[in-house]
């Protein structure tokens, strides 16, 4: 039986990705029946577009009985408020990332979706791609031994957007580019090796002073001495390499995950993830395909959260996790700012 779902704003282009494949693959279960925006503009497309009902109105919106779930991907600054009244309204969550631009807001995130006691899942790809629970899956079963040092490189070409006309970058609706899209690797850190105990970084603005702090490098310190690194260029319109895995007893890297990656020509019948151990002293590829491109990884989330919905996986984060990995990324903040390595219980992140 289908679930009806509910589009709760149309900023976070993601969102139309995941309405696509539900509409053309029925066997995912789920009706789309209605959706909200406060842009008028934006609401009437994809309205149109999905041949959804739009309100304006969202109270309307939510008493309608045949939204049972609602993906939010409004401006980040608005989740707060927003999962505060769904929640309230007893509907399923799905949020777009981050959870939200400031601990305080996160607070009042996790407390309503507790107070209600609805389903909710933080909408992260990263955890969902094929390639990455491959990772998690090596790195689980000892191959690689003790691990000492995890990469991520990250990336976008913000340089050919108007990035004027985004609201993106729009430091009242979501900080800046660091923060919306640095928190993907940032969380995929937290999701495969859980929650560091420091922090130091430098993250600067390079090249278009509309686009803040497009270049940073985090390096993250757990407590078995684990060194995580995140390395963001949002100036990047090309790279390969998108995870490096050093373990005692062998390595890991991971190619084409990210938009400078999927989106170039890349060697035919390229391996997109290998690993090398001491026990066969050889690469073993894996068996996975890298996707297509960039398109193809956001589309992949469509299933995983439909899912969701149906009650047939458990949250991919909870609004919890979401408030941790927020935690991570505002604590590099502090961390560049002042100069220092930061612990991750710093009072000062609350203030960022």
């Amino acid at each position: 039986m289908a679930i009806g779902v509910g589009i709760v704003g149309f900023a976070h282009g993601h969102v139309n990705a995941y309405c696509t494949q539900w509409q053309q693959d029925p066997a995912h279960g789920i009706q789309l029946v209605a959706g909200w925006d406060h842009d008028a503009g934006r609401l009437a497309a994809n309205a149109a577009s999905f041949g959804l009902e739009g309100y304006q109105d969202l109270g309307a919106f939510l008493a309608r009985p045949d939204v049972e779930a609602v993906v939010i991907a409004a401006e980040t600054a608005r989740h707060a408020d927003l999962v505060e009244q769904v929640a309230a309204a007893g509907k399923a969550i799905a949020l777009q990332k981050p959870v939200a631009l400031t601990l305080p807001q996160a607070d009042r995130i996790v407390a309503a979706v507790e107070r209600a006691g609805v389903p909710f899942t933080m909408a992260w790809q990263m955890r969902v791609d094929a390639q990455n629970a491959e990772i998690k899956r090596v790195l689980a079963s000892g191959e690689l031994g003790r691990i000492f040092m995890v990469r991520r490189r990250h990336g976008l070409p913000s340089q050919l957007w108007d990035v004027a006309s985004m609201w993106h970058f729009d430091a009242a609706l979501n900080r800046d580019i660091w923060a919306d899209d640095a928190a993907h690797p940032v969380d995929f850190l937290h999701w495969l090796l859980g929650v560091p105990e420091t922090v130091i970084a430098e993250i600067s603005s390079l090249l278009n002073p509309a686009a803040p702090n497009d270049n940073g490098i985090a390096v993250y310190r757990y407590a078995d001495g684990t060194l995580a690194e995140v390395v963001c260029s949002f100036t990047c319109v090309a790279a390969e390499n998108t995870v490096e895995i050093i373990g005692e007893k062998g390595s890991l890297i991971q190619n084409y995950g990210d938009v400078p990656s999927c989106n170039v020509p890349r060697p035919e019948g390229a391996c997109g993830q290998k690993w090398y151990t001491l026990e066969t002293k050889d690469w073993h590829c894996s068996d996975l395909a890298s996707p297509a491109g960039h398109g193809a990884r956001i589309a992949g989330l469509s299933a995983p959260l439909a899912e969701f919905f149906h009650g047939r996986r458990p949250a991919l984060a909870s609004a919890a996790e979401g408030r941790t990995s927020l935690r991570m990324t505002l604590a590099t903040y502090v961390a560049a700012r002042e100069g220092r390595r930061v612990r991750l219980d710093d009072p000062a992140i609350a203030e960022v």
